[in-house]
C-alpha cells in the first residue's frame, strides 16, 4: 500500500470520526429536540428524539392527531405548550380562553395567516375571503329542495329497505349540491348520481391535500415522489386543473349571459361579477374564482362535517333525539315548513335543538384546530413570549375536552350545559368555545 493511500485512508478516517464526534455533541445539545432549535421559555416544551424532535411522535399518531393533543396538554397539565419537530415551523399551541381571545379579537392585527398557510392554500383556495352575506331566505330554499331531493331519493328509500348507507357521504354530496349552485348556480346534482362529477372529485382530492399538508411534515416529499411516479388523477397539478376548468366555464358562460341581458341569477358569482376590488375595479375571472370557491369550502365542509356528528352524538343518546323531536313537533308545522322564512325563524327560536348542537361543536368542532403568525414579538395573556415569525395554534378539539375550562365532565355529552335556569340557550364567551372562531373574523354561519 502506499504513502498516498495510507494518508488517504487515515483523512477518511479522521473525517468520520469527527463528523461521529458532531453528531454525538449535537445528539447531546438537542436530546430532546430539532437541531438548532431553542426551547421556547416559560411554557412545557414535550420531550422528543435528539435531533428531530417531536416529529416520529406527530408521524405516529397522524391518523389520532387530535386525541393525542388531548393527551398531550392532560400529561402536561397546562393549556399553553410547545412540542418542537423537524420540519415543522417553532410553534406554540396553546386552548387558553384568554390566549385565544387575545391573538383573534385584541391583538388581532398582530397575527395573520402566515406564509405557511398561503403555500399549503393556494392551489385550491388562492387568495379568496369568506366574507360575502347571502339572503337567508334564498339559503333556506334551497337547502329544503335539496333536503328533499336527499330524503326522497336515499334516506327514504334506505329506511323502506333496510339497507346500510354511508351517512357522512350522503351529507357531504348534499352540502356540495347546495353550495355549488348557492356560489355558481350550477346544479351538480351528485345526490342523484353514484359517480361523482369530476370537479367534486378534484375538490375533495385538493381539499384533502390542503389539510395534510398542515398535519404531516413529509408531505411534501409525498406529493413530490406522487407527482413523478403516479398517475396524473393523482398528482395536484391535474386535479387543480379540473376545479379550474369548471369554474372558468361557469365564469365565462355566466359573463355571456350578462351582456345579453340575461340577469335573473341570484347566486354568489353573478353578486361578484358586478362588485369591484380595492382598487376600484371589476373582479378578474382568478377573483371570482378564489371567493366563490371560498364561499362553497366554508359552508359545505363545515355544514356536512357539523350535522354528520350531530346525528352520531343523538344516535348515542337516544333521549337527547327524543327531547329535540319534541321541541320540533311543538314548534314546526307543516305549514311552517312550506314556509322559507317562517321555518328560518321558528328553527332560530328552538332553544334545545341548538343546545346540541352547540354540545355537538363543543366536542367535534369542524375546525378542530387554526394557526396565525406573529409578525411581531409579543407577550401572550398568560404570560408566554412569542417572537415574531413564531406560529401560534389553537386546538378547539383539545379545548373542549380539558376539564380545566368545562369541568370533570368536559368529554360527556351533555346539551343541557347550554340551558340556563330559565331554560333559554346559554351563551358561553367565544374564545372558550372557539368553534365559530373570534373577533373580526368571526364565522357568518353563527
Amino acid at each position: 500500500m502506499s504513502i498516498k493511500d495510507t494518508s488517504l485512508r487515515q483523512q477518511i478516517a479522521l473525517a468520520g470520526a469527527a463528523l461521529s464526534s458532531l453528531v454525538v455533541f449535537l445528539s447531546l445539545k438537542y436530546h430532546d429536540r430539532p437541531l438548532f432549535r431553542k426551547r421556547i421559555e416559560g411554557i412545557p416544551n414535550v420531550k422528543g428524539y435528539p435531533l428531530v424532535g417531536n416529529l416520529p411522535s406527530i408521524l405516529k399518531h397522524g391518523e389520532r392527531f387530535y386525541d393525542y393533543n388531548v393527551e398531550l396538554f392532560e400529561s402536561h397539565d397546562t393549556l399553553t405548550l410547545a412540542y418542537p419537530a423537524a420540519g415543522i415551523p417553532e410553534t406554540i399551541t396553546t386552548i387558553d380562553p384568554q390566549n385565544i381571545e387575545y391573538i383573534l379579537k385584541t391583538n388581532f392585527y398582530n397575527y395573520v395567516k402566515g406564509p405557511q398557510a398561503k403555500a399549503f392554500l393556494y392551489d385550491l383556495l388562492g387568495y379568496g375571503i369568506f366574507n360575502a352575506n347571502g339572503d337567508k331566505d334564498q339559503f333556506t330554499d334551497v337547502f329544503v329542495k335539496e333536503m328533499h331531493v336527499m330524503f326522497d331519493n336515499i334516506l327514504e328509500k334506505a329506511s323502506i329497505e333496510g339497507t346500510v348507507i354511508d351517512f357522512h357521504d350522503v351529507m357531504f354530496r348534499f352540502t356540495l349540491d347546495s353550495f355549488v349552485y348557492l356560489g355558481f348556480g350550477i346544479q351538480l346534482d351528485t345526490l342523484l348520481n353514484k359517480e361523482k362529477a369530476p370537479f367534486a372529485v378534484s375538490f375533495d382530492f385538493l381539499q384533502r391535500l390542503s389539510a395534510e399538508r398542515f398535519i404531516d411534515p413529509l408531505m411534501g416529499i409525498k406529493e413530490g415522489l406522487v407527482n413523478l411516479f403516479c398517475s396524473k388523477e393523482k398528482t395536484t397539478r391535474y386535479n387543480v386543473s379540473r376545479v379550474d376548468s369548471f369554474a372558468q366555464q361557469v365564469i365565462e358562460q355566466r359573463r355571456k349571459e350578462m351582456k345579453e341581458g340575461k340577469t335573473d341569477h341570484k347566486d354568489l358569482l353573478s353578486r361578484f361579477m358586478n362588485a369591484t376590488n380595492e382598487c376600484g375595479e371589476m373582479l378578474s375571472d382568478r377573483e371570482l374564482r378564489d371567493n366563490v370557491l371560498n364561499f362553497i369550502i366554508a359552508g359545505r365542509d363545515t355544514t356536512a362535517q357539523a350535522v354528520s356528528w350531530l346525528f352520531y352524538c343523538i344516535s348515542q343518546h337516544p333521549q337527547v333525539e327524543q327531547k329535540m323531536l319534541q321541541e320540533i313537533e311543538k314548534n314546526i308545522t307543516d305549514e311552517i315548513e312550506r314556509d322559507s322564512p317562517a321555518l328560518y325563524e321558528a328553527a332560530s327560536e328552538m332553544s334545545y335543538v341548538h343546545a346540541v348542537f352547540y354540545e355537538t361543536l363543543r366536542l367535534y368542532p369542524v375546525v378542530s384546530s387554526n394557526q396565525k403568525y406573529a409578525v411581531h414579538d409579543d407577550v401572550l395573556p398568560d404570560g408566554t413570549h412569542v417572537k415574531a415569525g413564531t406560529y401560534v395554534g389553537w386546538l378547539s378539539y383539545a379545548q373542549g375536552r380539558s376539564k380545566r375550562i368545562w369541568g370533570e365532565d368536559a368529554k360527556e355529552f351533555i346539551p343541557e350545559r347550554w340551558i340556563d335556569e330559565n331554560g333559554k340557550l346559554r351563551r358561553e364567551p367565544a374564545a372558550k368555545w372557539s368553534a365559530f372562531h373570534v373577533g373580526p373574523r368571526v364565522c357568518l354561519g353563527k
